[in-house]
């Protein structure tokens, strides 16, 4: 398999950590998240939307989206529920963080990275939406030690990638402690790799 990846996405790292825990081999080729310009010659027939990840396997299909990737390698294991209502609730964790939690902090992360300052009212807006975001996650792990089950799945890779950076965009974790401890968690899985690796 082929992974088309960038070392600095958490979408990419969310399938990086996930094969790896699975010990599944993979080749990666970096893609330049800044520099667009080339995307339609290296990703053009295989995504249409020509983002990273993009998986190929070896007889050449291609898979794009972190989550669909995720849901893809996690059927048949622990890490996809087997009962309809938690395989429903992971989906929904997993629609939360594309939709509540990664358009606010990765963003701000991003920024970080790029050196792009936005208006003062674009990086409020950005981090008043990932402060809720943390806040939900929180109040949800005051109750509970994983997101959906009681047990580590998909859908706690899928808001780990971006929550465990979360610094690199100035949001502060202090304030969360089951949150904290939840990063923890997922830290100690078996096969956890960092971002960096």
């Amino acid at each position: 398999m082929l992974l088309y990846d960038s070392g600095l996405s958490g979408n990419c790292y969310k399938v990086r950590l996930l094969l790896a825990q699975l010990g599944l081999p993979y080749e990666r080729r970096e893609v330049d998240v800044f520099d667009r310009s080339d995307r339609a010659r290296i990703l053009g027939g295989l995504n249409p939307a020509q983002r990273v990840p993009t998986l190929v396997f070896d007889d050449g299909r291609a898979l794009a989206e972190s989550g669909a990737i995720l849901n893809y390698f996690a059927e048949g294991t622990p890490l996809l529920p087997a009962d309809r209502f938690e395989r429903a609730q992971v989906l929904q964790w997993m629609f939360f963080e594309q939709y509540s939690h990664e358009p606010y902090i990765a963003v701000v992360r991003f920024w970080a990275h790029a050196g792009i300052e936005p208006e003062p009212h674009e990086r409020e807006a950005k981090h008043r939406g990932g402060i809720a975001a943390l806040e939900a996650m929180n109040a949800h792990l005051e109750r509970r030690a994983y997101l959906v089950g009681e047990r580590y799945s998909i859908a706690d890779i899928a808001l780990y990638a971006y929550t465990h950076v979360a610094a690199e965009g100035g949001f502060d974790l202090g304030p969360y402690e089951a949150l904290r401890e939840w990063l923890e968690r997922i830290r100690r899985q078996a096969g956890h790799v960092p971002i960096t690796a």
